[in-house]
């Protein structure tokens, strides 16, 4: 509907209705509230749809809507701003659902990932499981390892697990690496494989792009333009490679970090060319990238008195920015790309996080957190997750810095992932592998197996009674872990 109104009065002049929101539109929402109150004229420019739309989208409000979706975009951002608020109540009140994913019987858990609430598990049986927390309608399917054809049998440890938006990925003890596309089916769409084991498993976050790393050779694989998987680069590097992370928003031509020993390498599958970002000094210690940079912590050198550091790579300028740290103790985990822009958080095994000024090169908080080492650790604009050696799961309001709750399970916090409405830990035994020479009899006890939990913090009441149903587990199985449960939400309908 076109706005019949031509001329504003601003102050002493007469603005066209068209400049008047241009001014505007750099109000924030208290600001426009307040402009609201000056005339009837004003009102109208402060409830316009283009400034309320603008504002949504701003603050992460409905992302892929456009400006005709709503007819009233002021009430749905109010709408939204009032599902904020409740979310981070409950996140501080530990208010919400908590369950337990089915373990596979008689097996333990070997690596865990998620993606947008998407949870890939892998186990020493050799299966690969998924669930999929935003629904929960629906029992968690096992992702075949043979094709149809193939007849079933004994598989393999399970390494590595990756997933995203649309693919899954697996990499096994023998060197075989299945590819699953999880929109069409439960049978791998490629198989690839290695003449070793498998040493590092990366998946793009937004693309059909995977890299892996097997003795002293790097592949990148990506589908061509008909959708077959073909291998888009190789490389060979002089060191076993420890740690391996593919560059998001690369578009067509994977790009990938590898960080083997003291070396650092930027491998482009373009040109199938490989740079070398960092040598011969200390070992990398742990690695994060995001589109424009890249974070590794590297050993200090305590006979010269040269503590650890973290080290920050622009991808851009192609030169290193920024060295931060310089701590007794080695850097064991960094978050760089789920970080609010200019900050970082980082683990340590002396038990500390930190949050660094990627601006100022300074340490904002340093939290003491965990006993024996941070193990995994990710923050967004007002609360850190941090996971421990301990197998402690700490939750810290950092702008007050206040630790709001904490929940224990018997293992080592090997994944964390949280949105505003959900949380995914994931506790994995030291050694997941059943070394027993009787291992088809061998059945471990349930605390030996390993744990993912998913919180929800968006219902009002905790459901044990009701428990999910991708998280149904039968009495007995359920009671062991109740008290831990308890501790972590209380509640009073019991």
């Amino acid at each position: 509907i076109k706005n019949e109104m031509n001329d504003v009065p601003f102050f002493d002049i007469q603005l066209p209705y068209e400049l008047a929101i241009n001014i505007f539109q750099y109000l924030d929402r208290k600001e426009l509230g307040r402009c609201a109150q000056v005339s009837k004229t004003w009102k109208v420019i402060a409830e316009d749809e283009v400034l309320w739309y603008r504002l949504c989208q701003q603050e992460g409000h409905l992302p892929g809507s456009s400006i005709s979706d709503c007819s009233c975009w002021k009430l749905i951002f109010q709408e939204c701003q009032a599902k904020e608020h409740m979310l981070r109540t409950n996140w501080k009140n530990r208010k919400g659902a908590v369950s337990e994913l089915e373990h596979v019987p008689d097996a333990v858990l070997c690596d865990v990932h998620s993606h947008d609430g998407v949870v890939i598990a892998g186990y020493t049986s050799g299966d690969v499981r998924v669930w999929d927390t935003r629904t929960w309608d629906y029992v968690a399917p096992f992702l075949e390892s043979e094709d149809e054809e193939d007849e079933p049998g004994l598989q393999p440890n399970v390494s590595f697990v990756r997933i995203n938006s649309s693919l899954a990925v697996a990499a096994y003890e023998d060197g075989f690496l299945n590819i699953w596309d999880l929109r069409t089916g439960r049978y791998p769409v490629h198989r690839f494989e290695h003449d070793a084991r498998i040493q590092a498993l990366a998946l793009s976050q937004d693309d059909a792009a995977v890299a892996t790393a097997s003795a002293f050779d790097i592949v990148m694989l990506s589908p061509n333009e008909e959708g077959y998987w073909q291998i888009a680069a190789e490389f060979e590097v002089p060191k076993l490679v420890q740690r391996l992370e593919i560059v998001p928003e690369t578009r067509r031509y994977p790009v990938a970090i590898a960080a083997a020993g003291d070396l650092m390498y930027l491998l482009k599958a373009e040109d199938s060319a490989r740079t070398l970002l960092y040598a011969h000094g200390p070992p990398v210690t742990c690695l994060d990238v995001s589109a424009n940079q890249v974070a590794f912590g590297v050993q200090g050198l305590g006979w010269v008195y040269e503590g650890s550091k973290i080290l920050v790579y622009s991808l851009e300028a192609g030169c290193h920015l920024l060295k931060l740290g310089n701590v007794l103790r080695d850097f064991t985990c960094v978050n760089l790309d789920d970080s609010p822009p200019n900050l970082m958080v980082s683990g340590n095994r002396d038990g500390r996080v930190r949050i660094h000024d990627l601006r100022t090169s300074n340490v904002t908080l340093s939290l003491s957190a965990h006993q024996l080492g941070v193990s995994a650790v990710q923050m967004d604009d007002w609360k850190i997750v941090s996971g421990g050696e301990e197998g402690l799961v700490s939750v810290w309001d950092y702008r007050m810095n206040q630790k709001l709750w904490e929940v224990y399970s018997g293992h080592p916090v090997k994944h964390i992932s949280f949105s505003s409405r959900s949380l995914i830990t994931a506790n994995v035994p030291y050694q997941p592998v059943v070394r027993n020479a009787d291992r088809d009899n061998f059945t471990p006890h349930r605390r030996h197996q390993g744990l993912i939990r998913a919180y929800e913090f968006a219902v009002d009441q905790l459901a044990f009674q009701s428990p999910l149903p991708a998280c149904r587990s039968s009495c007995d199985t359920m009671a062991t872990h109740y008290y831990d449960l308890a501790l972590a939400f209380p509640y009073n309908h019991v």
